[in-house]
């Protein structure tokens, strides 16, 4: 018996996205990381790692492996400035991936 294809709305693309930030959001650590970045992002305040490792009850290393997941998975971005990185929430790549977990329904 062979199944027929469905009408997938879902483009490679998408998949790839929901599987990245999915796996980025495993860990509830990086939700709550996320989250706290978030919500400075939307109070117009600006976050250095030093200012996230005082937030959390982890350690200077736990808190830049979690965010590198973050970054990597294109939800945080990491500006620059003189010794500090600073942290902003990628707006875009949240949409995208919420509009592609949308197609599952």
């Amino acid at each position: 018996m062979r199944l027929r294809k469905e009408n997938d709305d879902m483009v490679d693309e998408e998949i790839l996205l929901v599987a990245n930030v999915s796996d980025a959001f495993a860990h509830p650590a990086r939700v709550k990381i996320f989250r706290y970045i978030y919500m400075a992002n939307r109070n117009r305040q600006v976050l250095c790692n030093k200012d996230v490792v005082e937030a959390f009850d982890y350690s200077q290393a736990t808190i830049s492996q979690h965010i590198k997941k973050l970054v990597d998975a294109g939800l945080i971005e990491v500006k620059k400035q003189e010794r500090q990185s600073l942290y902003y929430v990628n707006i875009g790549i949240l949409g995208k991936y919420l509009n592609a977990v949308k197609k599952f329904q």
